[in-house]
C-alpha cells in the first residue's frame, strides 16, 4: 500500500532550557578561568551534557554544538526515510548511520558541508532501487535539512536482511 505524504502547514515550537555550568569561582574573568560546560534541559526529557569542542577548551567527553548540528541533520532524515520506507511497503529492519561534518574555523566560521552515511538493512525482497531513492525525497522533506545553507549529501548502503 502507497499513500502519499501530504505536508499541512502548521507551525511547531520548541523550547529548551540552556545553563552554563561551567563558573569556576571567576566567571569569565578570562579565557581560561571559565569551563564551557552547559546543561540541556527542557520538558521532562534526559539532561545532555554538553561543552564546546576540545580545540575551543571543551571537554570531548561532552556533545558540543558541532557534534549535535551533525546529529540533528542525521535524525531529522532517518525520520523522514522510515516514515517514506512505511508508506512504501519496505520494511526497515535496521538503520545505523556514520554521519561527519566539516566545519571552517577563520573570520567567519561556518559548516561547509554534512555527509550522512546510513547502513540499512530491508527485508527480504523489498525494492532495493526505490529504498535507495527515497532517500532523495527524505532529503527534500527533511526540516532541518531545508533549514540549513550547506550541502548535506547520503551515501546509502542497502542491503537484505539474511533472516527471512
Amino acid at each position: 500500500m502507497h499513500t502519499e505524504t501530504k505536508m499541512i502547514e502548521r507551525e511547531h515550537h520548541y523550547q529548551v532550557n540552556v545553563k552554563w555550568t561551567g563558573n569556576k569561582g571567576n566567571g569569565t574573568q578570562s579565557y581560561k578561568d571559565y569551563e564551557r560546560s552547559y546543561e540541556i534541559s527542557g520538558g521532562g526529557k534526559p539532561v545532555i551534557l554538553g561543552s564546546s569542542d576540545p580545540a575551543f577548551l571543551g571537554d570531548a567527553k561532552c556533545w558540543n554544538p558541532e557534534d549535535l548540528l551533525v546529529a540533528v541533520a542525521s535524525a531529522c532524515h532517518k525520520l523522514w526515510y522510515l516514515h517514506l520506507c512505511s508508506e512504501a511497503g519496505i520494511s526497515v529492519i535496521s538503520y545505523v548511520d556514520r554521519a561527519h561534518g566539516t566545519m571552517r574555523e577563520g573570520k567567519k566560521g561556518c559548516f561547509t558541508d554534512i555527509t550522512l552515511k546510513p547502513e540499512i538493512t530491508i527485508r527480504p525482497g523489498d525494492d532495493i532501487n526505490r529504498a535507495q531513492a527515497l532517500h532523495h525525497r527524505a532529503h527534500d522533506l527533511c526540516f532541518i535539512a531545508n533549514s540549513l545553507n550547506f550541502p548535506i549529501t547520503c551515501q546509502p548502503v542497502i542491503t537484505h536482511s539474511q533472516n527471512g
